[in-house]
């Protein structure tokens, strides 16, 4: 296959980052692969140290090898050394994602079917809010392949003590143990330690601390005869809205420009860099987000906020229309990205000075689309940045981190799960290459497995383990297509979608229950409903995605809602008869 490399100028027009090698003509989307000859492994039988860095509700189009204007250089530097995934996906959700991702498994199976435990009282095991001992984690297996294993940052699938990264194959741990958080000052409740609670020290900040204790395991790794996996998951971009003053001072007055504009360009370096497809075009801005020019306005927020109160909490009018406020969120996200970035060019820097990056797969990857909550807990008058404020960026940005695609986090749409993935192994990854073809985070333990020469247990400390439901990226990475043996599924909070090939097909039981069919190849953002045109192939998609619910323990939405009201009010009805009983026996 014929290939090109693009200039920066070409690729970016301004932007700085590195050029990424894509095809030179248009091929069918399902099969398309490209990369160059991979080279020999210089030690085929030496088996690969992992990292897998993990960000926390990072848009489609926010790195800059992926079209952004966010200076995300190391994150570009993987994909130039390494490759680039235009369709690979997660959950819509970061607990449910995280859960695929450490075990290989469909989130239900392995009991994270939605989110926390208490937003799933009255719900089946398949929802209890923590990894289940059905599965095993990375770094089970992984440490029964004689790797150390290491993690830092968000946890969020088990709160408890007896299950957290250490009670689940993880040699070392520190980090957050359940999920949003402020980023500059945690609690001893949040915060923990191998198997403990800890404080944060002074000059905290998430994405920093994070990196230094990945720093530290690495260098007590350095002696060690066998590999290492190491987990470091950011919290990084998810609100709060919180970065260094300096990161922020640097983006401040770049999106005034607004979100119309940023869209447009965002989307043009993709078509460029051959990310996008030039047939495939720009979805529309979100019908609940303004246009640019109509953001100083309040008339035009008062009307939104009249139509659509979830997306902007009720807040003042006057405050919406203030354009210079609206950079300001979006300077904040975009240093919060940045910051990320610098800290995973030092994490690069160190396995450099270890001597062990030529022999190290690395991935970076997204938990999930872009959030569009409207978030507003911080101190009243607190600007976005600082410690004391609690802010989200809001849909209209939110629509811009989703370029090209329609949706959000939460959604099964392509913004919701389809995310930034690249990967670089020297020696086996050819640099600069390109892979389309889909893949999804249920697919990393049996690619661990592969390359570690790794089993995967039938049964594992006296339970039986469910089968792994993906396949070896193994060759995705050199630069093969992917067929995949089975479709993808999603399920969550209602919102489902199967994958099938070039075909997916898409509806929320809460909002369009009906069923609507997409041929990807043609229409990657999702603007074609052929449902009304094919519906034999929506009869068979429908009954696929039926048949996997069932098996995994889906419940169907109106079910989980009454079950979740009956087990709130169980809930609280206990506790009521708990604090009468405290109370009569302080009386006695």
């Amino acid at each position: 296959m014929n290939m090109k490399f693009l200039s920066v100028a070409t690729l970016l027009a301004g932007v700085s980052f590195p050029a990424v090698a894509t095809d030179a003509q248009e091929k069918p989307m399902p099969s398309r692969a490209t990369t160059a000859t991979p080279p020999t492994p210089p030690n085929a039988k030496k088996r690969p140290n992992i990292v897998i860095m993990l960000a926390d509700d990072m848009g489609f189009s926010d790195a800059g090898c992926y079209g952004s204007e966010i200076e995300t250089p190391n994150i570009d530097r993987l994909a130039t050394q390494g490759i680039r995934f235009s369709q690979f996906y997660v959950n819509p959700r970061c607990c449910p994602t995280r859960a695929s991702l450490l075990t290989g498994l469909y989130p239900h199976q392995a009991g994270v079917g939605s989110m926390e435990p208490h937003l799933n009282r009255g719900m089946p095991p398949a929802y209890q809010g923590f990894l289940n001992r059905n599965c095993v984690t990375l770094a089970e297996v992984l440490r029964g392949a004689n790797y150390k294993t290491y993690m830092t940052g968000k946890w969020h699938v088990g709160a408890e003590p007896s299950q957290w990264p250490v009670a689940r194959g993880f040699d070392r741990y520190y980090g957050l143990i359940g999920g949003a958080s402020n980023y500059f000052k945690l609690g001893p409740r949040q915060l923990a330690q191998d198997d403990r609670q800890v404080v944060a020290g002074e000059n905290f900040y998430t994405t920093d601390a994070f990196t230094e204790h990945a720093l530290q395991f690495l260098d007590g790794h350095k002696n060690e005869p066998n590999p290492f996996f190491l987990y470091v998951a950011f919290t990084a971009p998810h609100w709060p809205l919180h970065a260094p003053k300096a990161d922020i001072a640097k983006y401040v007055g770049r999106y005034k420009q607004g979100w119309d504009a940023a869209r447009d360009a965002r989307y043009r370096r993709m078509v460029q860099s051959g990310l996008q497809q030039s047939r495939w075009p720009l979805a529309p801005r979100n019908e609940q987000v303004p246009a640019w020019s109509e953001v100083e306005k309040v008339e035009t927020w008062q009307r939104l906020a009249q139509q659509f109160p979830r997306a902007y909490g009720g807040e003042d009018s006057g405050q919406l229309a203030d354009r210079d406020l609206w950079d300001l969120k979006m300077a904040v996200y975009a240093a919060q990205i940045d910051h990320m970035d610098q800290n995973i060019g030092r994490l690069l820097a160190k396995l450099d000075a270890m001597g062990a990056s030529d022999n190290t797969l690395v991935f970076f990857l997204s938990d999930n689309g872009p959030s569009a909550e409207w978030i507003d807990r911080g101190r009243p008058g607190v600007p976005p940045g600082e410690a004391d404020s609690f802010l989200s960026y809001a849909r209209p940005w939110a629509n811009l981190s989703a370029t090209p695609f329609r949706e959000f986090k939460h959604f099964t749409q392509e913004a919701g799960v389809g995310v930034p993935m690249v990967a670089r192994w020297p020696g086996v990854i050819a640099p600069g290459s390109h892979n389309d073809t889909p893949g999804h985070a249920i697919d990393f333990m049996p690619t661990f497995v592969e390359i570690a020469g790794a089993t995967y247990p039938k049964r594992f400390a006296e339970h039986d383990i469910l089968p792994l439901e993906g396949q070896s990226l193994l060759p995705a990475l050199r630069g093969a297509p992917l067929p995949r043996r089975a479709p993808i599924f999603w399920e969550h909070d209602g919102n489902r979608a199967v994958r099938d090939g070039r075909w997916k097909l898409i509806s929320s039981e809460r909002w369009q229950p009906e069923w609507k069919l997409f041929d990807l190849e043609a229409d990657r953002t999702e603007l074609h409903d052929l449902s009304s045109q094919q519906p034999q192939r929506v009869q068979a998609m429908a009954q696929q995605y039926e048949q996997w619910a069932k098996r995994v323990g889906v419940v169907p939405w109106l079910e989980a809602q009454a079950r979740r009201k009956k087990g709130d009010r169980e809930a609280a009805q206990s506790k009521a008869a708990q604090s009468e009983a405290a109370q009569r026996q302080q009386e006695k």
